[in-house]
């Protein structure tokens, strides 16, 4: 065999094991079993922004990055999200249904987004909650990003008379566990405006 042949061997079996290591729970939502994307295209409709943003602060009271929330005219919206400074790993992430972040513990935040009184995780075969988000993934040097697509809110639903807010919490969202996906602590908040 010669040396590019062996090569390029190596880098296909790599790439074929490397392919196998994906875990299905990695902070990869599954698409929701519901009515949310009729309830969405619905508030759409009404009226309301097509884009949101949320500075997005720390229990300290330190801006740590921000959210941007855009909505299509098919109801979909893009949540882009870059934050700083947290704990490598998986961190839940979900859309409160208050707009408040006082700190140090955000509770002002109030429970998850959910105007159809749903369990919580995207592993529930009867749905989930409204304000349900993939886990955020932080790297080693305590940057996070998340770019998704969702469709089980519209903008303007979240602009009701009590806003909404983005929160990250301490742990890995287990997308089972009612109501909070076992996701700890809040530890980060931002005001959707």
């Amino acid at each position: 065999m010669t040396r590019p042949a062996a090569a390029l061997t190596a880098v296909a079996a790599a790439a074929v094991l490397l392919a196998g290591c994906r875990s299905d729970d990695a902070g990869i939502a599954p698409q929701q079993p519901s009515d949310a994307p009729s309830l969405a295209r619905a508030a759409a409709a009404s009226g309301g922004a097509t884009r949101l943003t949320a500075e997005i602060v720390n229990s300290a009271g330190d801006v740590i990055g921000d959210a941007r929330l855009t909505e299509d005219a098919t109801g979909t919206v893009h949540l882009t999200v870059h934050v700083k400074g947290l704990t490598p790993g998986l961190h839940g992430l979900h859309v409160h249904a208050v707009g408040s972040c006082v700190g140090p513990t955000f509770t002002s935040a109030g429970g998850h987004y959910n105007p159809a009184s749903r369990q919580h995780g995207h592993l529930n075969p009867l749905g989930y909650h409204a304000g349900d988000l993939p886990n955020l993934i932080v790297n080693g040097a305590g940057v996070g990003h998340l770019s998704a697509n969702v469709d089980q809110f519209s903008l303007a639903a979240l602009q009701d008379a009590d806003g909404s807010a983005l929160v990250i919490h301490a742990n890995q969202d287990d997308y089972r566990t009612d109501p909070t996906g076992n996701s700890g602590a809040r530890i980060a908040c931002g005001v959707l405006e």
